[in-house]
């Protein structure tokens, strides 16, 4: 069964829809013992660093995440700022982020960029693969995403990068390790490109 976490934060009704659609059976956990027969889970995100990390430990959510995601190896997809918790931690704020992979979230730079965009990066923007994954089977790149965040996913490893994006410069718009998936755009506002990503997550 696939899970979406409800932490306070995200467009679960959205996503939801989405599953109903493709006609794949999808639970919204409201507490953390609903979690416990997931197959795999979604972590939404709207909203800043540290009060979406603060939702978690306080709701008992990040203790069985841990268990789930590092012991059991259960599929998990962060979207948004539900991406950027799976970091080590965030220049946006103060607190742990889960350390799922090995990064850091950093601020957009506007005086590093080649091109001077306006932030937040809002809007439609393609994403560029950088590795195969039956994530992105079926996906139009060159249409891509929907994105809306002014600060942005860096990793310590190139290896964990799947996609990049360039707005100003290139940046890590999907990530993955191991069992852990990260998307800084919103697929559930992303049309036809992330139905079709969130059935790809869902046959995993």
């Amino acid at each position: 069964m696939i899970k979406i976490v409800n932490y306070g934060s995200g467009n679960i009704q959205a996503i939801l829809n989405i599953y109903k659609q493709l006609n794949i059976d999808c639970f919204v956990a409201n507490t953390p013992e609903e979690l416990k027969d997931a197959t795999k889970l979604i972590l939404p995100g709207v909203g800043a660093f540290d009060e979406t990390m603060d939702q978690l430990i306080k709701s008992g959510f990040k203790k069985e995440l841990d268990r789930l995601v590092i012991e059991e190896k259960t599929p998990v997809i962060g979207i948004c700022v539900g991406m950027q918790i799976l970091a080590k931690k965030s220049e946006e704020g103060i607190l742990d982020g889960l350390g799922y992979i090995d990064a850091e979230v950093k601020k957009f730079d506007i005086n590093t960029f080649t091109e001077k965009p306006y932030l937040p990066h809002l809007g439609w923007n393609s994403i560029n693969p950088i590795r195969n994954h039956e994530i992105f089977n079926n996906i139009d790149f060159e249409k891509g995403f929907y994105f809306l965040h002014t600060y942005y996913f860096s990793c310590l490893s190139k290896e964990d990068t799947l996609a990049t994006t360039n707005y100003g410069n290139q940046f890590s718009s999907a990530v993955n390790y191991d069992n852990v998936f990260g998307m800084q755009f919103h697929p559930e506002k992303s049309h036809s490109n992330g139905i079709q990503l969130f059935k790809n997550f869902a046959n995993l």
